[in-house]
């Protein structure tokens, strides 16, 4: 009996230690991302549930790259560069550590966002990043009066002659590559077959200049043209065409059939950072669904949360699903890293189409 007691009573004092104790996982996450990927109410709910404190950081892609070169990875435990930016940064100054894949849950992720961040951050046979918050470029589209407009190269019919618009930026170079059945990022690798298709890209443009109003620079510019009817179809961006359609039920985002051009923020470990555990903690609280919502709210952006658009509010929900049902996010043609020197030919190909006739 004796021994009994003195045993619960080792055990009473030891839970009581444990208790008193500072928990030792419970560390501070210093985040560096974007504005509106981490609202304060996603912070207060995931410090109540975790432990964890949380700092953040707001940057860009240039910032961050800059940061974690300047303390050779150190200064932050989770950073949010977009998924174009990570493999060539790490190969060039090392300012990263690879993904623990085990330790994140798989199954919150859109499979195809996931995989196609997972090869797109691929360094050395590691993988760097994994998704987090994306948006693309397609179709914005007055489908009272350019219902035929389904492809980039449908802004070049007849039909729409004078009413449509874009940008002469690369995004217009890519995405009429792929409506012509060309596939431009297969070509990176290879200059010469890269010009090739460019080449082609660029007789489309000029040969469709008669079709466009004007070469689009802004986003009020192109909201617009396309509110005042002056354009009935143009390459804009998805949150555009869903703010319109919210004035104008018959405009809308349309991705194209041949793919919308997507880019993807993610989540990277910065080499020196010392707060894994909570880093990983907070990959997998936000990208349950219900925590995804209240990014998309803040931001305006949909995350590669699977189901993440549950709980966002129901306009925008069925905005979002018209626009891509499964097999259009499938489609989404994401950008991978650009290698060295392709910009600048693109960048000629561009000023040759605004000067021609």
């Amino acid at each position: 009996m004796l021994k009994t007691k003195l045993m619960s009573g080792l055990a009473g004092l030891a839970a009581g230690a444990l208790l008193l104790a500072p928990a030792a996982e419970a560390d501070t996450l210093r985040l560096l991302t974007w504005g509106g990927y981490a609202p304060e109410n996603l912070i207060e709910k995931f410090e109540a549930e975790t432990g964890h404190t949380v700092e953040v950081t707001l940057s860009n892609n240039e910032e961050m790259i800059a940061k974690l070169r300047a303390t050779d990875g150190g200064g932050f435990d989770l950073a949010q560069p977009s998924q174009d930016r990570i493999a060539g940064a790490q190969a060039e100054f090392g300012i990263y550590k690879p993904i623990d894949l085990s330790k994140l849950d798989a199954a919150l992720f859109i499979p195809s966002m996931l995989e196609a961040t997972k090869a797109n951050t691929t360094y050395d046979g590691k993988v760097y990043g994994v998704p987090h918050v994306w948006g693309t470029s397609g179709l914005v589209v007055n489908t009272a009066e350019a219902s035929g407009v389904k492809d980039y190269v449908d802004l070049c019919s007849d039909d729409v002659a004078g009413k449509v618009s874009y940008r002469l930026k690369r995004p217009t170079l890519i995405g009429f590559a792929f409506s012509m059945g060309l596939d431009p990022f297969a070509a990176y690798g290879d200059e010469d077959a890269y010009k090739e298709i460019l080449s082609k890209v660029e007789e489309k443009l000029i040969s469709c200049k008669p079709n466009v109003k004007t070469y689009w620079t802004g986003g009020d510019e192109i909201t617009n043209l396309l509110r005042s009817g002056e354009v009935v179809a143009a390459m804009a961006w998805d949150t555009g065409g869903w703010k319109l359609n919210a004035e104008n039920s018959d405009i809308t985002f349309v991705a194209p059939t041949s793919g919308a051009l997507g880019w993807i923020d993610t989540f990277a470990l910065p080499k020196r950072g010392r707060a894994d555990e909570a880093a990983y903690a907070w990959i997998n609280f936000v990208m349950k669904p219900e925590n995804a919502a209240l990014v998309t709210e803040s931001a305006g952006n949909f995350t590669a949360s699977k189901g993440g658009d549950a709980d966002v509010n129901a306009e925008l929900k069925a905005r979002y699903q018209k626009s891509f049902p499964q097999e259009a996010i499938d489609n989404i043609k994401w950008y991978p890293p650009v290698p060295a020197g392709l910009e600048a030919f693109e960048g000629s190909v561009l000023d040759r189409v605004n000067a021609a006739n």
